[in-house]
């Protein structure tokens, strides 16, 4: 085992068609290692279907929100809370943790990882979307399940640092993560990523000016850049890190 070990995350695979194409390449020619699943969204059933045919680890990723303009999803379950006017997942984590109860919380996460069982996907982890809306909620059905919430009081300290390389200017990513691999020190770290192919679909999904527009292209299509980007793989192997999963380190 290498004293350096990465786990290489993206996430929300089954949000969208671009998503699940850039994730699957990611995955297959890159250096992502694991992906975190959204089972309320409308690719969901595709994605799960990627995933076992490429053998991709995943785990869920609790989703109580929808940022986007345009393309908006709606909980599996029926709490009331859990939606806003128009009957879809509230935008911010601000708005879902301000109207969401406890119990939907988790009867909707609950549903959620139920849909993800039911593709037959083995569950590896559980995270949150956005942002951490419920809490309470989080630890209650990871522990349920038996499965760690990676992002949890005692779980996230396993990880000798978490960073995310997606909301930094394109320009910038590649001179920090070069940086990034270069500073590693022994243990294993945890790198979140969000990755897409570049199709049409991704300009579609907020208005212009939107608060969310840079994630749903800029940030996305940078990031599976960098993944895929050979000087970064190379840049790993002369580190001598290892690349691995939370499933297989912990």
């Amino acid at each position: 085992m290498a004293e350096v070990q990465l786990v290489v995350q993206s996430d929300d695979f089954g949000m969208c068609h671009a998503v699940n194409v850039g994730t699957v390449q990611a995955f297959r020619e890159g250096i992502v290692t694991q992906v975190s699943t959204m089972a309320a969204c409308p690719w969901f059933t595709e994605a799960a279907a990627l995933a076992r045919e490429f053998g991709i680890p995943v785990g869920v990723h609790q989703t109580l929100t929808c940022e986007w303009d345009f393309l908006r999803w709606r909980p599996l379950t029926d709490g009331a809370s859990l939606v806003g006017e128009d009957g879809t997942f509230r935008r911010t984590v601000e708005e879902a943790s301000a109207g969401i109860s406890h119990a939907d919380a988790v009867r909707e996460l609950s549903a959620q990882a139920a849909k993800f069982a039911a593709e037959g996907l083995t569950l590896e982890y559980l995270d949150f979307h956005m942002g951490s809306s419920v809490p309470s909620a989080y630890g209650e059905v990871s522990a349920a399940l038996g499965k760690p919430f990676i992002y949890g009081a005692d779980e996230s300290q396993r990880f000798a640092s978490i960073e995310v390389l997606s909301d930094r200017d394109a320009d910038d990513k590649k001179p920090w993560l070069l940086d990034y691999l270069d500073k590693l020190t022994p243990g294993v770290h945890l790198l979140v990523t969000h990755c897409a192919a570049a199709e049409p679909e991704l300009a579609a999904l907020h208005r212009p000016g939107s608060y969310t527009y840079r994630w749903a292209e800029e940030y996305r299509l940078s990031d599976q850049a960098m993944v895929t980007d050979p000087e970064i793989r190379q840049a790993i192997e002369d580190h001598d890190i290892e690349l691995t999963t939370v499933a297989a380190a912990f």
